[in-house]
């Protein structure tokens, strides 16, 4: 069985034009595992983008949102992004919550060049991979 570490490797090196993957605790922010190829994804800037991820995720007006979704609807909802799409001036950036494990993420950042189905195919199939790997 592969470790998070080559999971993500082989996430961005089967992803044409990808820069970077990781794989996020969403309930500590924590990276659990990260593979790049850019020099200035330092340390401080990779906890940076994870924390963002998480407030994206789990942040507090996502909390609200889903306590008053909760309250209308008469169902506790809680967690209920699974998957994002962000686009930024020079990147796009894949990120899916892992099934049943849903304070685990995956981020994949690549060039804007790249075929986005197949961003979100590399993610997708490694799901399986990754669930085992992550508390």
């Amino acid at each position: 069985m592969a470790n998070l570490d080559e999971i993500t490797r082989d996430i961005l090196t089967s992803v044409d034009g990808a820069l970077g993957c990781a794989v996020v605790d969403l309930s500590s922010g924590l990276l659990l595992s990260v593979s790049h190829n850019v020099p200035y994804f330092t340390q401080t800037y990779l906890e940076a983008v994870a924390a963002a991820a998480v407030d994206m995720f789990r942040g507090k007006n996502v909390q609200a949102v889903e306590s008053l979704l909760s309250n209308q609807r008469g169902t506790n909802l809680e967690h209920s992004i699974h998957e994002m799409q962000m686009t930024t001036g020079n990147t796009l950036h894949f990120m899916s919550t892992v099934p049943d494990k849903p304070d685990s993420l995956v981020v994949l950042i690549t060039s804007k060049k790249t075929n986005q189905g197949m961003g979100w195919a590399s993610i997708r199939k490694n799901l399986p991979s990754i669930a085992p790997l992550v508390p």
